[in-house]
């Protein structure tokens, strides 16, 4: 048996309208979920019949949902072999003071939500802020662009400065999508 948290607040995108996100997860991965209304999710990863890379891949899928990912956008992780997960803690790169959170958290997300579509467009990822923390889904390739452009914001960088950076790397990101190895 495995465990995991998330918050409050995550479980009802976890479960879905009448369970609906966890009836397709459970389908998908071959894994039956147990979540209780406080977060925490349990499942046993050794039953049969379970693929070992869903047991891994299952991890990712309830930490992306828990960390603001729609559950329809998490699921991509099952998708492609190529696709991951992964999480900063903002108070990991700026320290503990709240309203320092609170500006780098601005930053992120740009007026109107600006500079969170453009990362997730130039980067080719998902990008969602949720409490302390900025996460992101995209493959081997988009998922370190998107990663120095969030902790170049996070250490103070001009928004036109990453928005450079971000076109810059386009031309990467074309190529490696039209299948050729770089």
């Amino acid at each position: 048996m495995r465990s995991i948290k998330i918050p409050e607040d995550r479980v009802g995108a976890l479960v879905g309208k009448d369970g609906a996100s966890k009836k397709l997860i459970e389908e998908r991965t071959g894994i039956k979920l147990s979540i209780d209304r406080e977060g925490e999710v349990v499942w046993n990863d050794n039953a049969e019949g379970v693929e070992p890379i869903m047991a891994l891949k299952i991890i990712d899928v309830v930490k992306a949902i828990g960390r603001g990912f729609n559950p329809d956008k998490a699921l991509k992780l099952l998708d492609d072999d190529d696709m991951y997960f992964e999480s900063i803690d903002i108070k990991d790169i700026i320290g503990d003071r709240q309203s320092q959170v609170q500006r780098a958290r601005g930053r992120l997300i740009g007026k109107d939500g600006k500079t969170r579509k453009l990362i997730e467009d130039l980067a080719d990822v998902y990008m969602s802020v949720y409490g302390n923390t900025v996460s992101v889904i995209g493959n081997t390739l988009s998922l370190p662009i998107a990663k120095t452009a969030i902790e170049m914001l996070l250490h103070g960088s001009e928004h036109s400065t990453v928005y450079h950076y971000l076109e810059s790397q386009r031309p990467k990101l074309r190529i490696a999508e039209m299948g050729f190895d770089l």
